[in-house]
C-alpha cells in the first residue's frame, strides 16, 4: 500500500482534507499504471507510419468535437475550425474563448495536456495565442513528439481503433509485423452503415459487402458476408464489435420475414416501422454472432446524430451536433437478452448518455445477466462530476466489477492520458468517500482502485 507524505497535485480530489489524503493514497497506486484504451478513434496510420503531427490546431482543436462544438456555440463558424482552415487562426479562436471552457472536462484535459506534454502552465489567452502556437509547433518537430514515442511515453498498453467492415486492415497488419513496435493496437468492427437501411448509400454498401465476400444477395448471404468480415477482423486482432444506435431496440424475426425486409431495404421500399424492425433484428443478429465468434459486443445508444441539417450538409458528420436523447433499455433489449443474456462467454457492454438509466435500468440488468456490463460514462458524461454520479448510481446495485473500466472514446491522441487521469482521480475520490464513511475497508479499496484500471477492463473486453 502506498502512502503519500504530502500532497502536491490535488486536482479533482475531495476538498475535505482527511478524505483527500485517502484519495491521494488510492490515486498513487494507479497514477502511473499502463493505459488500456479498448474503444477509441485514433487512426491506425498515425502509428503504423509514425506520421508527425502537422500543427497545433490539427492536433488539439480540429478533431476534438468537445472543443469545436463549444467554440461554435460561442459564435465561431465551423469553417474557421476545420481541417481546411488557417491553423493559426483556429488556434487563436481557442485562445480567445478559453475562459468559456472553465469548469468543463475539456478544460481539464487540455490544460493537463498543455502542461504535461508541452510545459505550458498558464491559461490560454488572446495575448499569448501566437506564442503558445509557436511553442507547440516547435515541439512537434522533435522525435519525442512522434506518435510512437508518445505511445510509449503515455504507457499505453492497448489501443483500439474503429474500422469499417470492408477495411483490409493492411495498416494494422503492417504495424503488427513491425518488430520495432511492441504495443497492442487492435481494430474494432463497426458495421452501423451496413445494418441501417436509412444510412446513406445503404444498398450500395451492402452490394460492396456481398461482392467482397462472394456471397449471394439473399438475407442468408448478407449474414454470412458479415460473419466473414468479422472473422477477418478477429484474424487481425480485433476483440470487440461496436454498435452506435439511436435506440437499443432488438427483435428476433422469422427467416421469411427477415428476407422480405432485406429485399425491401435494398430496394429502398421500407417504411419507418419496417426500418425499425430490420435494425432491431440486425442488432439481435450481431449478438448472435458475438456469442458464436467471441467478439465483445458494445452498444453506444441514445444519440440523435447530425441534429442540425444545414451543418451536416455543409461540413458532414461528427461536427459537434450529435445530441443525447432519452433511452429505454429494459424492454428494448429484452428479446436479445432472452436469447443470449445467459450465454457463457458472451460480453455485452452498454453505454448511455442518458444518465437517468444508470440506476433504474443498466445497473439492475448488469446485476442479473452474466453477459451485461455497464459501460463507463461516455461522451457528455466522461467528466468528473458525472463519473461520481455514475459510481453512485451503479455501485449500490451492481458493484464495481460489473462495469467496463474507463474508455476515452477519442481521436484526440494527446488527450488520452489526461482523460484517463481524470477518470482515475474521480474514482479515487469516490472510493475515498466510501472508506471515510466506513462502507469499504481501506485495503479492499486499494485492490478495487487497481482493478478499475486493469483487471476490470481486461475482463470486460477479454484482453
Amino acid at each position: 500500500m502506498t502512502t503519500t507524505s504530502h500532497l502536491r497535485d490535488t486536482r479533482l480530489l475531495p476538498a475535505d482534507p482527511a478524505v483527500r489524503t485517502l484519495a491521494a493514497d488510492l490515486l498513487a497506486t494507479v497514477a502511473d499504471a499502463p493505459i488500456l484504451s479498448p474503444h477509441g478513434h485514433v487512426p491506425v496510420e498515425w502509428l503504423s507510419r509514425d506520421l508527425p503531427f502537422s500543427d497545433p490546431a490539427d492536433l488539439l482543436v480540429v478533431h476534438d468535437h468537445y472543443v469545436t462544438r463549444l467554440l461554435h456555440a460561442r459564435g465561431v463558424p465551423l469553417d474557421r475550425l476545420g481541417s481546411s482552415a488557417d491553423p493559426r487562426e483556429a488556434w487563436r479562436e481557442l485562445c480567445r474563448h478559453w475562459h468559456a471552457f472553465a469548469g468543463t472536462a475539456s478544460a481539464f484535459w487540455l490544460s493537463d495536456t498543455l502542461q504535461s506534454v508541452f510545459g505550458i502552465d498558464d491559461d490560454l489567452s488572446a495575448e499569448t495565442a501566437d506564442a503558445t502556437y509557436d511553442a507547440i509547433a516547435a515541439r512537434l518537430t522533435q522525435p519525442e513528439l512522434r506518435p510512437r514515442a508518445l505511445f510509449d511515453r503515455f504507457r499505453i498498453d492497448t489501443l483500439a481503433t474503429t474500422d469499417d467492415p470492408l477495411s483490409d486492415l493492411a495498416e494494422h497488419a503492417l504495424l503488427a509485423a513491425d518488430p520495432g513496435f511492441t504495443g497492442r493496437v487492435a481494430p474494432t468492427f463497426r458495421p452501423d452503415r451496413y445494418l441501417d437501411p436509412e444510412a446513406e448509400g445503404f444498398a450500395v454498401l451492402v452490394e460492396s459487402l456481398l461482392a467482397a465476400t462472394g456471397r449471394p444477395a439473399t438475407f442468408a448471404g448478407y449474414l454470412a458476408a458479415l460473419e466473414d468480415r468479422r472473422a477477418h477482423f478477429r484474424a487481425h486482432g480485433a476483440f470487440s464489435a461496436d454498435h452506435g444506435v439511436y435506440e437499443p431496440f432488438t427483435c428476433e424475426l422469422a427467416p421469411a420475414e427477415a428476407e422480405g425486409l432485406f429485399a425491401s431495404a435494398l430496394a429502398g421500399d421500407l417504411d419507418a416501422a419496417g426500418i425499425r424492425l430490420f435494425r432491431g433484428h440486425m442488432l439481435w443478429q450481431m449478438a448472435r454472432m458475438s456469442v458464436e465468434d467471441g467478439l465483445v459486443m458494445t452498444i453506444h445508444a441514445g444519440v440523435r446524430r447530425n441534429h442540425h441539417t444545414a451543418t451536416f450538409r455543409a461540413f458532414g458528420p461528427d461536427t459537434g451536433h450529435d445530441i443525447p436523447v432519452r433511452t429505454e433499455w429494459v424492454e428494448n433489449l429484452r428479446p436479445l437478452l432472452e436469447s443470449f443474456g445467459t450465454e457463457p462467454g458472451f460480453h455485452l457492454i452498454l453505454f448511455t448518455v442518458d444518465e437517468t438509466t444508470f440506476s433504474r435500468e443498466l445497473a439492475p440488468l448488469a446485476g442479473f445477466y452474466p453477459a451485461v456490463r455497464v459501460g463507463a460514462p461516455w461522451w457528455f458524461l466522461d467528466a468528473p462530476d458525472a463519473i461520481a454520479r455514475f459510481r453512485g448510481a451503479v455501485t449500490e446495485t451492481a458493484g464495481f466489477y460489473r462495469t467496463s473500466g474507463f474508455i476515452d472514446d477519442t481521436r484526440a491522441y494527446l488527450s488520452i492520458p489526461s482523460r484517463h487521469a481524470a477518470a482515475r482521480r474521480a474514482d479515487a475520490a469516490y472510493l475515498a468517500r466510501l472508506v471515510a464513511e466506513g462502507r469499504v475497508r481501506e485495503g479492499l479499496a486499494h485492490r478495487i482502485m487497481a482493478d478499475t484500471v486493469d483487471a476490470i477492463p481486461r475482463e470486460a473486453f477479454k484482453l
